[in-house]
């Protein structure tokens, strides 16, 4: 006992040391946990629980937009192994969710300021006008407004007339309203 004495007494004040830092040492950074991608993924892959895993990052240096629940969503563009899966990278919900058998028809409606009058969710009459005849006749109805892209600038800096308008319609009116915004003045009406 006499002989081991020094390497016992030097593993006591060891252990005291090492329990002195634990303790003294301030706790690890908060974290938070957030979806990444667990191997490089290319663009239109449909995520599933295989190919996003959890991984910590300090608080503060987390990404804006982080998608909660990624699965099932699909990439707009590709991810690398490791990067976080933000709203940026993954496509917005279908413009016709929520509109089963409905086709998504975009038409440019020439006057802008009635545009203006319109949300996302209102249901409209498209009504056409023929400027050689004089005539306007209902070309689809109930349409319900289902996006108002901006209208970008042209190439010569010009805005194009009008504002653009995506509705989801019937199949039986995608012909009419088709052929109608490219021959005719279309125009949305509200009715009850």
């Amino acid at each position: 006992m006499l002989a081991h004495r020094r390497g016992l007494a030097a593993c006591c004040v060891a252990v005291a040391a090492l329990a002195t830092l634990r303790t003294v040492a301030p706790p690890p950074p908060p974290v938070v946990e957030t979806w990444v991608a667990a191997r490089d993924l290319p663009a239109g892959t449909a995520l599933t629980a295989s190919d996003v895993e959890l991984a910590a990052y300090a608080v503060g240096t987390v990404p804006d937009g982080v998608v909660a629940a990624p699965a099932g969503r699909r990439l707009a563009s590709p991810l690398r192994r490791g990067e976080p899966v933000t709203d940026a990278r993954v496509l917005g919900p279908d413009l016709l969710e929520g509109y089963p058998g409905r086709t998504a028809v975009p038409v440019r409606v020439p006057d802008a300021t009635v545009v203006d009058l319109v949300r996302v969710g209102d249901t409209v009459d498209l009504v056409s006008a023929d400027p050689s005849t004089g005539r306007a006749a209902t070309v689809a109805r109930d349409a319900p407004v289902v996006a108002l892209p901006p209208d970008p600038e042209g190439v010569s800096g010009q805005v194009a007339s009008g504002r653009v308008v995506v509705v989801a319609l019937a199949p039986d009116d995608v012909d009419d309203v088709t052929v109608a915004a490219v021959q005719q003045f279309l125009t949305v009406v509200w009715s009850r």
